[in-house]
């Protein structure tokens, strides 16, 4: 066998001897028998034994469940760290972004399990604009008084007042006064593009 065949298998087996103990490690520390752990993930406890052991090496599905059962992630059980973060975001810091004719300020971490926006809705602008996405959203009126549309009902809302629901009802937004609206914005998905969130996808126009 070639050194370009056997240096790939080298460094597999140097990644199953790192990944082995973590997986160890982190069922005991969510106090698992071996045999509970394996059952919760689908597994034979010989199985999972040998992934404990670096015998078998887990696949990405195996990897999943035991994440889901450990209360972890994928990238945890493969000992990877995640970098230092910034509790506090500085309002130096944080740059404006224009979509649609809506400002926003990124108000929170990036990586984050949440989006945390602050957002600045001019009068006239994206107001029939009807938005579907998955995730939750809620939002606190800061200045000015907010029209905001969910499915079929509309509300009123003034500075002070907040509104939390499931981003799958089609909802849309509009500011009230001349002057425009600011508020706060946390949508849950991480996965979901701020400028998506400002900006739709609209799903037709509600009447």
């Amino acid at each position: 066998m070639s050194s370009l065949e056997t240096e790939p298998s080298a460094a597999r087996a140097e990644a199953l001897g790192l990944v082995a103990p973590q997986l160890r490690a982190l069922r005991r520390r969510a106090s698992l028998t071996l045999e509970t752990a394996a059952r919760d993930a689908g597994l034979s406890p010989a199985h999972l034994s040998r992934l404990e052991t670096g015998q078998r090496q887990p696949s990405l599905p195996m990897l999943l469940s035991l994440a889901r059962v450990y209360g972890t992630t994928v990238a945890e059980l493969l000992g990877e760290t995640a970098p230092e973060r910034d509790a506090v975001v500085r309002a130096a810091r944080m740059e404006p972004t224009t979509a649609g004719g809506w400002t926003y300020w990124q108000a929170g971490g990036p990586g984050r399990g949440m989006q945390a926006l602050r957002v600045r809705v001019p009068h006239g602008s994206q107001g029939d604009i009807v938005r579907v996405h998955p995730g939750e959203e809620w939002l606190y009126v800061l200045r000015g008084r907010l029209l905001l549309r969910l499915g079929e009902t509309q509300h009123r809302l003034d500075p002070g007042d907040s509104a939390h629901f499931d981003s799958l009802t089609p909802h849309r937004i509009a500011a009230q006064d001349p002057d425009g609206v600011e508020l706060l914005f946390v949508h849950t998905l991480l996965q979901s593009p701020t400028a998506a969130l400002c900006l739709g996808p609209a799903r037709g126009d509600a009447s």
